[in-house]
């Protein structure tokens, strides 16, 4: 999943640099199955994204980037971006004063639980909520290093929790844009994700 991911970055030549941000233990990593891929390792990962992404702007701080940069933060877990929705987000945001985000519409129909009756019983439906406008966040999330870092350090001396970019930075009153993505760009999260994975990379491999 990490060479999916990685190989559309690489072939953005326009990026200065990327950062393979891993954990200071990780000793699964083995930097020679990349062959030519462009990017540097730094392993300045902490207990949650949120400490993993602040350490990921210090590196790439010491590569020479400034806070008026732009950055691109991306999930490996996500091997299905490719450079034309890594361009159409680029290409969105450049102008825009904030920044934003690669999403989806929610297309299903959202139920909300009610407390199983039982320890380890069924959830029931307690309710439909609405799904008008309604976006599901995908990566990569784009926005000024400067900016991104100061919501990421404010919201961490609040002791909020943030479980992506864009959530810091509307944390600070600031309202990301909504870039349409795209299905293939899903989140490998369950095992079974990893047959759709594969699926959705083996047919853009043989198309």
């Amino acid at each position: 999943m990490l060479h999916y991911a990685l190989a559309a970055f690489d072939a953005c030549s326009e990026f200065a640099q990327t950062v393979l941000v891993l954990a200071p233990d990780d000793n699964h990593f083995d930097g020679r199955r990349f062959g030519t891929l462009r990017f540097a390792v730094r392993r300045c990962g902490g207990p949650s994204r949120h400490a993993s992404v602040l350490g990921g702007l210090q590196a790439l701080t010491e590569f020479g980037a400034q806070d008026s940069d732009w950055v691109l933060v991306h999930d490996a877990a996500r091997p299905g971006i490719t450079p034309a929705l890594i361009r159409a987000l680029v290409e969105a945001l450049r102008d825009d004063p904030v920044g934003g985000i690669l999403a989806l519409p929610v297309a299903d129909t959202l139920k909300r639980e009610q407390a199983p009756a039982t320890t380890g019983g069924l959830a029931a439906v307690q309710a439909t909520e609405s799904r008008d406008g309604l976006w599901q966040a995908q990566t990569p999330q784009m926005f000024r290093l400067g900016m991104l870092r100061q919501a990421l350090e404010d919201a961490l001396a609040c002791g909020a929790e943030v479980t992506d970019e864009a959530s810091a930075i509307e944390r600070m009153g600031h309202a990301p844009k909504l870039v349409r993505g795209s299905l293939r760009n899903f989140k490998v999260t369950y095992p079974e994700d990893f047959a759709l994975a594969e699926a959705f990379l083996g047919t853009a491999k043989s198309g």
